[in-house]
């Protein structure tokens, strides 16, 4: 599905959500991209020319050398892996076992903790993450989330995608994909920011999400609901949950936040604090029976 429309004017695009042609209204621009927001169920989408996922999503971008990526993501395994085991234990209250595929798998920490009640495998595209996945015996295929790439893979009972869908190119293409993919009763995990949110309404162009053009979209829950509605899956979950993030990563935004350098060495990666800013939403859709 292609996100642009020819028309006289940027205002009128097709809207991965709602399915059509909708109206756009320009918020600001951030980083030399254009922001946007569908006026009818709020999806905002950034506007960039020449950005290559291939080349911006590599072992740089987990290891501190993108201000908009991960200050020590090796380093924070002990911290991210306690978070991970956490959305495990929610995901086997909609689905206790089966075949489980993590798209955006990064270093296969998830997959690590979800193998203990699930057969699982993985997608990536940071080709250093691929390789540690590897080693660690994980069934991990570099790619992106599309037919060829899913087709080595059977169906799966679960699917997830943790801070992932604002990366993609095309969301609703993506999920598509992945619905196709899965058993009837299964279930897509994601999580994501949400662009509804009172800090994210309030804090605007400076919102800690607003990082384009790696974060390509930013979703609200009426985008979710017509996503899900679209695809012919049922929405059984919806919340904000609290989340165990690495000191490191909280430092390295702060920093980001105002105008300080990204690239010092990251402090606190072993280190894991609560947070919830009740601006990411955790959703899980179901495929009918």
């Amino acid at each position: 599905m292609s996100a642009l429309v020819e028309t006289s004017a940027k205002d009128v695009l097709l809207c991965p959500a709602c399915g059509h042609e909708t109206a756009q209204q320009f918020l600001y621009s951030k980083n030399g991209c254009e922001i946007l927001r569908c006026e009818a169920c709020g999806l905002g989408r950034t506007e960039a020319a020449n950005f290559d996922p291939e080349t911006y999503y590599t072992g740089d971008y987990f290891s501190g050398q993108h201000v908009d990526g991960y200050a020590d993501y090796v380093g924070a395994e002990a911290v991210l892996r306690r978070e991970f085991a956490g959305i495990v234990e929610t995901l086997r209250d909609y689905r206790a076992g089966g075949k489980l595929l993590d798209v955006g798998c990064a270093y296969g920490f998830f997959l690590q903790e979800a193998k203990r009640y699930y057969d699982v495998a993985g997608i990536e595209l940071a080709d250093d993450a691929v390789q540690h996945a590897r080693r660690s015996g994980l069934n991990v295929v570099r790619g992106i989330a599309d037919t060829q790439t899913l087709s080595q893979f059977g169906p799966q009972d679960v699917i997830t995608l943790l801070d992932v869908i604002e990366h993609v190119p095309d969301p609703h293409e993506t999920l598509s994909v992945c619905t196709d993919k899965l058993n009837p009763g299964g279930v897509i995990l994601m999580t994501t920011g949400d662009f509804g949110s009172h800090v994210a309404r309030m804090t605007g162009k400076g919102w800690r999400l607003m990082t384009p053009p790696q974060h390509l979209w930013f979703f609200t829950r009426a985008s979710i609901e017509k996503l899900a509605t679209a695809l012919g899956l049922q929405l059984v979950a919806f919340d904000h949950p609290w989340k165990v993030v690495p000191l490191s990563l909280i430092m390295f935004q702060l920093r980001r936040m105002v105008g300080l350098p990204t690239n010092t060495k990251p402090a606190g990666s072993a280190i894991g604090l609560p947070v919830n800013l009740f601006d990411a939403m955790r959703v899980v859709m179901r495929k009918p029976s």
